[in-house]
């Protein structure tokens, strides 16, 4: 099992918990729409990291993003197996073909 995985499993478990007992918890309970507020503000100070090339901080936040990204899949019900997937289905496949056939800029 991945670190990954294991953290899923883990963000999944704290879903219905007292809210007084994990940070998880409180960030589930105040529902999806606070759950990608939060995965915003990290992805902001993960690109901030990366503009001012700070390695250390990067890494660090890179993590806060990782943890928020799966902790907003599990507020909307999508399992980490399901972005992989889609990971798996891309592979081999250039950007700009792909995006075409989404008919994304």
């Amino acid at each position: 099992m991945s670190v990954l995985h294991e953290l899923e499993t883990t963000i999944l478990s704290r879903k219905g918990a007292d809210p007084a007992s994990s940070w998880t918890a409180k960030l589930l309970a105040k529902g999806p729409e606070k759950c990608a507020e939060k995965f915003g503000e990290e992805a902001i100070e993960a690109i901030i990291s990366a503009a001012k090339d700070d390695r250390e901080n990067l890494t660090y936040e890179a993590a806060d993003v990782l943890y928020h990204l799966l902790v907003m899949l599990a507020a909307r019900g999508i399992a980490l197996d399901d972005v992989l997937d889609e990971l798996a289905r891309r592979q081999g496949l250039s950007g700009i073909t792909e995006k075409a056939a989404r008919g994304s800029d």
